[in-house]
């Protein structure tokens, strides 16, 4: 059972602060530490965070133009019609979750997601493969609207254009629930940032967290002894890794001299000439100063230094 909450005539603004108040299909495979694109950590900072702003790119304003595309193309391919639903839906039994969906199916018990993939990405859609934080994402509001199917239909951008059918999953679905609530009530509710999961969004959230350091502010480093002698000990093979790495490359351009390519069959390589052009800061720091100060931009990050006691 669901509530449905009606979006139609709403402004970005009001649906932004609904999706706020439980986890949306496209949180979910963030919090299964499952998206490439999107880390835990984000789906907490956007959870608890008061602002509403978003960032659009290029890539999510496509994919909100093409939806109806990827819908006509699914008709068509499938015989089957859709429609929009116009309604954000909580689970009542989990109200922690909810859903705010692509299409409805008509005269189906089923819903459809609908993806714009470039031809970069092609080869995850492959031998009917489908990206997993996409697969939890059709799961979730399979759990949420409590229908037994839904499909996930996707344009590879100049490629292809797949669909896949989904079935409900008593197992998976019970272990979504138990993963989402878990999150809601440990971290959200509480206000606990979830433990990293080394990933680069992970990174780029603390550092917004965290941006700057209070000058001559000290803790006490506690617990992190062993953490830490592992991380050395991954330094030093990484290390010795590089240098494997870089002696069969020298190996390599030895062995190619003046050519630009060479092929094996298995392997193609290129050594190219690459221009590049840069600017002699140091130089117009001292000709041109007023210019060098008019055009200088002075920025704050933060730095992480392990050093040996």
């Amino acid at each position: 059972m669901y509530e449905k909450i009606p979006t139609a005539g709403i402004s970005r603004e009001e649906w932004l602060k609904l999706r706020k108040t439980g986890i949306g299909g496209s949180d979910a495979g963030a919090v299964c530490r499952l998206d490439p694109y999107r880390s835990i950590t984000g789906v907490f900072k956007d959870k608890t965070c008061g602002s509403t702003e978003t960032k659009d790119n290029e890539s999510m304003r496509q994919g909100r133009d093409l939806e109806d595309y990827v819908a006509a193309r699914f008709s068509e391919a499938t015989g089957l019609k859709t429609r929009r639903s116009n309604f954000m839906y909580r689970s009542l039994e989990y109200p922690y979750m909810v859903a705010d969906v692509d299409r409805l199916v008509t005269g189906m018990d089923a819903g459809l997601e609908c993806k714009t993939a470039s031809a970069y990405s092609a080869d995850k859609w492959k031998n009917g493969n489908i990206p997993l934080h996409y697969l939890v994402q059709c799961y979730h509001y399979m759990a949420v609207t409590g229908k037994k199917v839904w499909y996930i239909a996707a344009v590879i951008l100049g490629k292809d254009f797949v669909y896949h059918r989904l079935e409900w999953d008593d197992a998976l679905i019970s272990q979504l629930r138990e993963t989402e609530g878990r999150f809601w009530h440990e971290n959200i509710i509480k206000g606990i940032m979830p433990e990293p999961d080394g990933s680069k969004a992970c990174d780029e959230v603390l550092a917004q967290y965290f941006h700057t350091a209070k000058k001559g502010s000290f803790i006490e480093l506690s617990g992190f002894d062993e953490k830490l002698d592992r991380r050395a000990e991954i330094t030093g093979q990484i290390a010795a890794l590089q240098q494997e790495q870089a002696k069969i490359e020298q190996e390599l351009k030895k062995y190619m001299g003046e050519n630009e390519t060479a092929s094996s069959g298995r392997y193609k390589v290129s050594w190219s000439n690459v221009e590049t052009v840069r600017l002699e800061t140091k130089r117009i720091r001292m000709e041109q100063p007023q210019i060098y100060e008019d055009y200088s931009k002075v920025s704050v990050s933060r730095r992480l230094q392990i050093k040996a006691a």
